[in-house]
């Protein structure tokens, strides 16, 4: 099945390549810098041809990339030193910092050697209910569930509904209905119950299929002693902050610090907002998290970073770094800054 929005993406990418727009561009929009958004690296992914496998990317393409951007002039920092770089106005020349959501355990595996390879910093954000498993990488197990099934039952306000799961576009179809379930007609804080009274109704043992692909408590105090390894809050329990009451979107952001502090003995200075696109965070989160004491908080919104962003530290755009787009010229044309404005309705200063 062909992604319409995907295709036309990778066209205006090319597009801006081939006609020698980017590289053109690039001295008058290409900013300061950027964040880049990780979330897997694994030569070996579990399910390559699986429908989450834009999640991620091979060890060496992130190799590729690094030695590829360092040629083309940019520092390689920490978190830390990207932020005081933007209070600066980017006057100490390009820069890039790397960040990496869930913590996934492929992260240490296989991209840590590539970092120490190039000495690139990489920011870590943890959900210590993923961690727990009192949240769910829900994403797959709907895939493994779809997988698992020709026919699925799913109960509505107007009574159970078959999915038809039986061929590779029915099941492409099942995972993007059961997404839109979950996302938008569950309550965010049902989620985790929802889905496994869906589970049991399909016969499917959900226990079984605890996810070995994140890091443990040890392995995460481990890399948080690394000398190129910050580790960051992703909240508590990864929900869609915007769907939380006051109250409960407040506890989310806040009280993962503790967590993280007496996990680790450190109080993270980071955090992301999960999802982190228009229906996830808005204006209201924003000012949760500064309240919290964060020195920054990234999103998930395309665009370079700008000198202007010294007043915008709690919404900072990303580079998502992913399986769709797994080519150096790519991402370079998305670093050029022409991409920033077209994805975000002409703001070249992207915020929430």
């Amino acid at each position: 099945m062909i992604d319409g929005g995907e295709a036309i993406r990778k066209l205006a990418l090319n597009l801006a390549r081939y006609t020698g727009l980017a590289p053109l561009a690039k001295p008058f929009v290409g900013g300061i810098g950027a964040i880049l958004m990780l979330h897997r690296v694994t030569a070996t992914p579990e399910k390559p041809n699986g429908v989450n496998r834009h999640l991620n990317i091979a060890p060496g393409f992130l190799d590729a990339l690094i030695t590829d951007m360092k040629a083309e002039g940019y520092a390689f920092v920490s978190l830390d030193e990207a932020i005081e770089r933007i209070a600066r106005g980017g006057k100490s020349g390009q820069f890039a910092t790397i960040t990496a959501d869930d913590a996934y355990r492929d992260n240490m595996t296989e991209a840590l050697p590539v970092l120490e390879k190039h000495g690139a910093p990489i920011t870590i954000y943890v959900a210590p209910g993923l961690i727990d498993g009192a949240a769910d990488l829900w994403w797959d197990v709907i895939e493994d569930i779809v997988n698992a099934r020709d026919r699925l039952t799913l109960p509505t306000p107007d009574g159970s509904v078959t999915i038809d799961c039986s061929t590779r576009g029915k099941k492409l179809q099942a995972n993007a209905r059961l997404h839109g379930w979950l996302t938008a007609e569950v309550r965010e804080e049902d989620q985790r119950a929802t889905l496994r009274e869906f589970t049991r109704m399909n016969g499917i043992d959900l226990e079984t299929r605890r996810p070995s692909t994140l890091m443990s408590w040890d392995e995460i105090r481990a890399m948080s002693g690394h000398g190129l390894v910050t580790i960051g809050a992703h909240t508590v329990n990864h929900l869609n902050l915007k769907r939380l009451s006051e109250t409960d979107a407040r506890h989310e952001i806040g009280d993962v610090r503790r967590i993280l502090l007496e996990k680790l003995g450190q109080e993270p200075r980071h955090l992301a907002y999960p999802y982190g696109y228009v229906s996830a965070v808005g204006c209201r989160e924003v000012g949760f998290a500064r309240d919290a004491g964060y020195v920054s908080a990234v999103t998930t919104r395309h665009g370079v970073l700008r000198a202007e962003h010294a007043g915008f530290l709690h919404a900072l755009p990303r580079i998502s770094v992913n399986g769709r787009y797994q080519s150096v010229a790519h991402i370079r044309t998305m670093l050029s800054g022409v991409t920033t404005p077209l994805a975000n309705a002409g703001k070249m200063v992207v915020t929430i």
